[in-house]
């Protein structure tokens, strides 16, 4: 399981969704082995007063933050952070200093979905990778 938030200014945020969420996805997808058919996006745009950064950053400025189960190598979170600074540069024209990324792991325990406990579901994709 892994849910993607984005938050970015509202006016920037909203032109580029769909391309950035398509962007997000294909590198999610190939870097964790993740399903196609499992996208989980929510963008969260902010008006220029509510989303205050540094004067380094361009009106572009993008957080990702990706929630996902444990289990994951570090070379594998590492990977896929460093090739959505990649793709989303080469797909957008977001510069890589405009973005930032955090992957939160928790348990599986601590995950609800489909009316169960996230270690006691079974999926069809690996975490361990």
């Amino acid at each position: 399981m892994a849910q993607v938030k984005i938050y970015g200014l509202k006016k920037s945020l909203n032109e580029i969704k769909y391309r950035l969420s398509e962007t997000i996805h294909k590198t999610i997808v190939k870097e964790l082995s993740f399903p196609k058919e499992k996208r989980y996006h929510r963008f969260i745009a902010f008006d220029e007063e509510d989303m205050l950064f540094p004067d380094t950053k361009s009106e572009h400025y993008i957080i990702i933050e990706i929630m996902m189960m444990q289990g994951r190598s570090e070379e594998t979170r590492k990977n896929l952070i460093k090739a959505l600074f990649v793709n989303i540069e080469n797909e957008l024209d977001i510069v890589k200093t405009d973005i930032e990324i955090c992957i939160i792991e928790s348990p599986a325990c601590n995950w609800g979905f489909s009316g169960m406990c996230g270690d006691e579901v079974q999926l069809n994709y690996k975490i361990k990778i």
